[in-house]
């Protein structure tokens, strides 16, 4: 079963979520969470540091990762990983592989004429809302 991941990056203030615009199918022209394929025999965490940082310059001195929830797509074969975590500091984030933008938290994540995922972005944001300050606040580098 192959492995992806996705991580939801707040900014410091946690008033903004980092998403990215996807360049290429599936997806393409949508937003979507950072993220990308865990490889086989690679732990989840270390495959979510990994790909965070190849996406946004956002190493593991810079945040620290939460393993919030997981989707499984029996049909599909495959399986995503959620992860949260905040900046421990204001940096820039840069990536070549997508658009990247920090966005308002007043959108509606569940509209899939903007946003990947079926509303599976639309979930993980509600669910963090709901224990935002478990899963943010307390969560210090």
């Amino acid at each position: 079963m192959q492995g992806y991941n996705v991580i939801a990056v707040y900014n410091q203030t946690i008033d903004k979520l980092l998403m990215c615009k996807r360049k290429k199918n599936p997806y393409k022209g949508l937003s979507n969470l950072v993220g990308g394929k865990i490889e086989i025999d690679e732990d989840g965490l270390i495959a979510a540091y990994r790909e965070l940082f190849e996406e946004t310059s956002i190493s593991k001195e810079d945040i620290q990762l939460t393993h919030l929830m997981d989707f499984t797509y029996y049909i599909d074969n495959c399986y995503v990983e959620v992860y949260i975590g905040k900046l421990n500091k204001n940096i820039e984030v840069i990536g070549d592989e997508n658009d990247l933008y920090w966005s308002d938290l007043d959108c509606n994540f569940f509209d899939s004429a903007k946003y990947a995922g079926e509303g599976n972005i639309g979930h993980i944001v509600e669910h963090i809302n709901f224990s935002k300050e478990k899963l943010l606040y307390n969560n210090q580098s």
